[in-house]
């Protein structure tokens, strides 16, 4: 079988080409724009990349085409696709089809924190030695590649049975662990230009992880009562014999829940939950996990931040809802490699430390902050940010903008020519600590004129930035090594 993907640099289906590929499908695709860490991934597949959309890459005709969400009607390649009557389905179509259909699926939704989180549910999950399968959007560490099927059968090193605890009298037992099991980053964007509903909705989740929920994707949802809609449609989806794992200090997943809840629930949080985390080092690189008045033991990492610990308590919760002992996995922390462009440090010159983040939301933008702040005390942090998401582009959240970067020392945000609202208000709001850039090159030519040893500068974009990280790294280099 042949398959071509429209949109297959996402890094939704770039995993999914990935999947194909193992499969044995025969593989290609095109987009828009091609760079990495999914290009490098496909390439090494050995997967075939076309830039643009020129309807001579569907020729000849492939077997099915799998249409990305970043495709409309218009675009040159939907148009021959629907004209030459070629079959295409949706890629989380094809996802809950073909893949997840006879699975366990644990599901991780929310509007931040779903990648790390997803990423490191999976790698509890091949601690314990459930070999899951997985799709993550971003390439983790611990694994090499956005996506696998994991095996047919797994062994499960330690059960959940062996842990004596108290459960609430309405709670059940968690199940147990079956193969074969795979873990879904469940985006709440929509599914196709066909296809309105949430991604999410076709996964049909045994275990669903609710991280929070805040107003996004500006471009599809009129206000945050539209998303929470769609959240609650994942919550209808999931079974009574299922877990539901909710982050009970967020409100507005509350709300979803008094929709209508036919799932037991698990809660976490660090100020209220089933589930709690207590502090044991400032910037959450350490930190003590309790279940109710057990007290589970200490988690010791190499991520940050208040939010990563909610990160932290999400999986672990989960992987306990799977069946899993929660206390032999905390070991597993330590060796958590994270995922690529998640506050990844690319290295350090002479005292410059230089890290690609995908923050792209004002909430994630501050806490990403505050956590380097938290580990680096008085150094001076730079953050350099595009606006490039959907809802930043649109100036969604150009009033939060300012707000979340308080914890920067000093503020370059790329103002491209085709953004269409005026940044000076967020310049202003900065009180000195910030100004705006017209390129990229402007971008690294200002930062390398104006860092300092024991700076830690953070690039900031949900795209490609240009390699703006990299080539400020390189461009560095030799001024402080001359």
């Amino acid at each position: 079988m042949r398959i071509h993907i429209l949109g297959i640099c996402g890094t939704f289906m770039g995993g999914l080409a990935a999947l194909a590929r193992e499969m044995g499908i025969e593989v290609a695709g095109s987009d828009a724009n091609v760079y990495p860490p999914m290009s490098d991934q496909l390439r090494a597949l050995g997967i075939t990349l076309r830039e643009g959309w020129s309807a001579e890459h569907l020729k000849p005709a492939p077997d099915l085409v799998l249409v990305g969400n970043a495709l409309s009607r218009g675009n040159p390649s939907v148009e021959y696709m629907l004209d030459a009557g070629l079959p295409y389905v949706s890629g989380p179509q094809w996802l809950g089809e073909q893949v997840l259909r006879g699975r366990k699926v644990l599901a991780v939704a929310g509007t931040h924190g779903k990648t790390t989180t997803t990423a490191l549910l999976a790698h509890l999950l091949e601690a314990a030695g459930a070999a899951p399968g997985f799709l993550v959007g971003g390439v983790p560490g611990n694994f090499g590649v956005s996506a696998r099927l994991g095996k047919e059968r797994g062994q499960v090193h330690f059960s959940a049975n062996s842990m004596k605890r108290e459960e609430a009298a309405n709670k059940s037992e968690p199940d147990p662990v079956f193969d074969p099991v795979f873990v879904i980053e469940a985006d709440e964007y929509d599914t196709a230009f066909f296809d309105k509903r949430s991604k999410f909705v076709h996964y049909h989740p045994r275990i669903a992880i609710l991280n929070n929920l805040e107003f996004d994707h500006a471009d599809i949802f009129p206000d945050v009562a539209a998303i929470q809609r769609q959240f609650h449609h994942l919550v209808r989806t999931v079974p009574g014999s299922g877990r539901l794992v909710v982050n009970a200090e967020d409100a507005r997943l509350a709300e979803v829940l008094a929709m209508g809840c036919w799932t037991p629930v698990e809660t976490f949080g660090i100020e209220a939950g089933d589930w709690r985390a207590r502090m044991i080092a400032a910037d959450g690189s350490a930190f003590a996990v309790s279940h109710g008045r057990r007290a589970i033991g200490e988690v010791h990492w190499r991520l940050t931040g208040r939010h990563n610990v909610m990160n932290a308590l999400a999986a672990l919760v989960a992987a306990y809802a799977s069946g899993l002992d929660p206390v032999p996995l905390l070991p597993a922390f330590a060796a958590f490699a994270s995922v690529k462009r998640r506050m990844e440090a690319l290295g350090e010159v002479r005292g410059v430390h230089v890290y690609d983040d995908f923050a792209h939301h004002p909430t994630a933008i501050a806490t990403t902050l505050a956590g380097l702040r938290a580990k680096v005390g008085k150094a001076r942090v730079v953050a350099a940010l595009e606006p490039r998401s959907n809802s930043m582009r649109q100036g969604a959240h150009a009033a939060a903008l300012a707000p979340s970067l308080a914890d920067a020392d000093q503020v370059l945000l790329l103002q491209r020519p085709e953004l269409p609202w005026d940044p000076r208000q967020v310049i202003a709001s900065l009180g000195g600590r910030g100004r705006t850039v017209h390129s990229v090159d402007e971008l690294v030519e200002s930062l390398v004129a104006g860092v300092r040893p024991g700076d830690h500068v953070v690039f900031m974009s949900n795209g490609g930035f240009e390699n703006a990280p990299r080539r400020f790294f390189e461009a560095l280099r030799p001024k402080l090594e001359s």
